[in-house]
């Protein structure tokens, strides 16, 4: 029993320090990649304890910065690296979010951040054989994932500086979906468009961040998880 208590405290503390830098850009590609692979070891675990029903991969996490910044293929977590990020994009997070300074912030609290567990959520719901018949649910769904999980391991001002951000930042943009049209139907028909437009797809994205946000009914990730797929 001593021997199980020591090294789950010596885990804990691991993953403390993995936190401690996350939600922020870093200089290290290694050490990004370092802490990135702990918090998707955490989050395999802590689903697993919540519903053992669900099957997720054994994800590979690897540096590889593209236009896309952070996504999962062939099992693989992409993970973008601030000092590789084209100028195009960097332009972008200057602009919505009030200057260099902030944008760095905004891209380590997102990208470097938030959207790691994003990813992993649209891994989950694959794992959980969840079947969710347009885009937006499906953006929606790993939300949901990414916000409970942040706020049930100790992220709440992390994910307070990312709600702040959001508000901000949606000032600098417009709905892309026309007026009249189904919002769901429109998004899951022109999603390439749309998400090759960080103007557009931000809208959608960060409007969903504030949504789920200040939704004051959603219970914790561990019950969450454990009614997933009923």
């Amino acid at each position: 029993m001593k021997n199980l208590i020591l090294i789950s405290t010596i885990f804990l503390s691991l993953f403390g320090n993995a936190q401690n830098h996350w939600f922020q850009t870093y200089n290290d590609s290694v050490k990004l990649k370092q802490d990135a692979e702990k918090i998707v070891t955490q989050f395999r675990q802590e689903t697993k304890i919540a519903n053992a029903s669900i099957k997720l991969d054994d994800w590979k996490v690897v540096k590889n910065t593209t236009p896309y910044l952070i996504y999962i293929l062939n099992k693989t977590v992409n993970l973008p690296f601030w000092k590789e990020v084209i100028p195009q994009q960097k332009d972008f997070f200057y602009e919505v979010s009030g200057g260099k300074k902030q944008g760095k912030e905004v891209f380590g609290l997102f990208f470097n951040g938030f959207y790691l567990v994003h990813e992993l959520g649209h891994g989950l719901a694959e794992g959980a054989g969840k079947k969710i018949d347009n885009a937006y649910d499906s953006e929606y769904d790993a939300n949901t994932i990414a916000i409970l999980y942040w706020r049930s391991s100790g992220n709440k001002k992390q994910l307070a500086k990312c709600y702040t951000y959001a508000k901000k930042i949606l000032k600098h943009l417009k709905n892309p979906v026309p007026d009249k049209e189904n919002f769901k139907e429109y998004m899951t028909k022109h999603y390439e468009e749309l998400s090759k437009d960080p103007y557009k797809y931000g809208y959608i994205q960060f409007s969903q961040f504030v949504e789920i946000y200040e939704n004051k009914a959603l219970p914790d990730f561990e019950t969450f998880i454990k009614n997933y797929n009923k």
